[in-house]
């Protein structure tokens, strides 16, 4: 198959599963209901988790519907991108271990971005409101606020976001992803993650 075809398909349900996983970082930090971004992303998630909301009912702040169609989705997307781009089909536990890393991976890369558009949106316009702003501190002030407490701000820089960005790539580096894949002779394995 077309890497060209491959790279357009793997973002695309990369950019789907986002979707869901922010709805459920957004559900989890009680974040505006009423902002137009949380009201995208319910909207484009909501076809796979209202019906099957009715079925499963949440776990305290998490909502099992959104993480079971996540899951899911991450494992069908595994199997297509692997069935698209390698030669040997992937065993099942293979599958679940390349959709555990891919879902580690996607998590790690919302919160570097985040924090990397949370801290351009505070040097460049401090104290201002938009929709954007105030989900991103939502969603990163769980991750910043106990690097806070290790480093507090010097001489009122808040470094905070800079280390959080650190700590994430070298736990993006730490994921063993080349060896999720070994065995089954992908032409471009950089596209399945």
């Amino acid at each position: 198959m077309s890497q060209a075809f491959i790279f357009l398909l793997g973002t695309l349900l990369n950019l789907y599963i986002g979707a869901f996983f922010l709805r459920l970082v957004l559900q989890y930090v009680r974040a505006d209901y009423r902002n137009p971004v949380s009201q995208f992303i319910v909207r484009i998630t909501n076809p796979l988790v209202a019906p099957l909301r009715r079925a499963v009912p949440p776990m305290g702040k998490v909502d099992s519907a959104t993480l079971l169609v996540l899951i899911g989705l991450e494992i069908l997307a595994t199997v297509i991108l692997t069935s698209l781009d390698c030669i040997q089909p992937p065993g099942v536990f293979q599958v679940v271990q390349i959709a555990l890393f891919r879902l580690i991976y996607l998590v790690l890369r919302v919160y570097l971005f985040a924090i990397l558009i949370y801290a351009l949106l505070s040097w460049i316009s401090p104290g201002t409101y938009n929709p954007v702003s105030s989900l991103l501190t939502a969603i990163v002030s769980p991750v910043l606020r106990p690097v806070r407490r290790v480093i507090p701000p010097i001489a009122g820089i808040d470094l905070s976001a800079l280390f959080a960005l650190i700590g994430i790539q070298f736990l993006t580096m730490l994921l063993p992803l080349g060896s999720a894949i070994g065995g089954l002779v992908c032409g471009h394995p950089y596209l399945i993650f």
